[in-house]
């Protein structure tokens, strides 16, 4: 007998088989929960054993055959993952060269995984957005942008720091990076350097079970927080059109006119889904295309324009 899915303090939902005697791997808050409530509910004491994991909490861990899919794309550059982490990761090296953060995306796709930490960072804009450090003054107060002359005048420079999104400090200290075809850890993000016709195709993933609304967000400066902190805090893919915004375009990273897609690791399991069974070119798109709509709005009784 299977007792319906209960939804754990820990936000863990676990099924639970009479017949057997341990759980599913949870957290011990969870287990003395779960013991709890049997003893309410069903009238005896029930002890489960308690495994412990390497991470807490729902873990969206997927292998090498989910990401399968991406490769029909046949991609110029290899997607990046990048994970956002407390302590130092064991399975890649520290980064031996100091750089930006966005130019760290472009050290990735080159190939050759590692980790990053305060010290590795040049722009004082990665460490800030990242909340490793304090921004100084000139920055905040507008000084630096309206010198730059991005902004007009301070009061529009500083505008920029009042909705730049900003992880808090002391959350993340290391960040590890890695092109998809050497991940060897559960990326937070997944970062494409697509064309516009293989982009289009990730959106509608997105889209395809969804209906989700395509959106870009992106900042004349600190383009790094939306690509990385963006869809890392709000769960939401994001994309830009590279060679816009001041850092990356000053460093000529990226070939322009290209797009940079960041998607987060709670949507990646259902927009890889996606990309297996929806079309990848639309009937609409075909050289019949015309006919193929025509032949539609005839079949829902719609007369098709002159």
């Amino acid at each position: 007998m299977v007792i319906p899915n209960t939804q754990c303090q820990d936000q863990i939902a676990i099924g639970i088989i009479h017949s057997k005697p341990t759980l599913p791997v949870v957290s011990k808050n969870a287990v003395i929960f779960i013991e709890a409530r049997f003893k309410k509910e069903y009238g005896f004491i029930v002890k489960f054993s308690l495994r412990e994991p390497k991470h807490w909490g729902i873990k969206m861990t997927l292998d090498k055959k989910a990401y399968a899919i991406l490769n029909r794309f046949d991609f110029e550059v290899q997607p990046v993952g990048v994970k956002f982490l407390p302590k130092s990761p064991d399975t890649v090296k520290r980064l031996t060269e100091n750089m930006a953060l966005c130019e760290m995306l472009k050290k990735a796709q080159e190939g050759g995984a590692f980790y990053a930490d305060k010290k590795n960072h040049t722009c004082e804009a990665g460490s800030y957005v990242l909340g490793q450090t304090d921004a100084a003054k000139p920055y905040i107060n507008g000084e630096f942008g309206a010198g730059l002359k991005i902004f007009e005048d301070t009061r529009s420079a500083s505008r920029l720091y009042n909705y730049i999104p900003k992880i808090g400090r002391g959350i993340v200290n290391y960040v590890a990076f890695s092109r998809l075809d050497e991940l060897s850890f559960d990326p937070d993000l997944l970062i494409f350097l697509a064309k516009t016709d293989q982009t289009e195709i990730l959106l509608r993933a997105l889209s395809y079970r969804t209906g989700k609304m395509w959106s870009s967000k992106y900042s004349a400066a600190i383009g790094c927080a939306w690509i990385y902190i963006y869809p890392y805090l709000t769960g939401e893919l994001n994309y830009t059109i590279t060679g816009l915004g001041h850092g990356m375009k000053r460093r000529k990273l990226f070939p322009e006119g290209q797009q940079l897609v960041s998607i987060p690791f709670d949507l990646l399991p259902s927009i890889l889904k996606a990309l297996e069974d929806m079309p990848w070119v639309l009937p609409a798109y075909k050289p019949d295309g015309l006919v193929f709509v025509k032949k539609l709005l005839g079949k829902l009784g719609i007369d098709p324009p002159a």
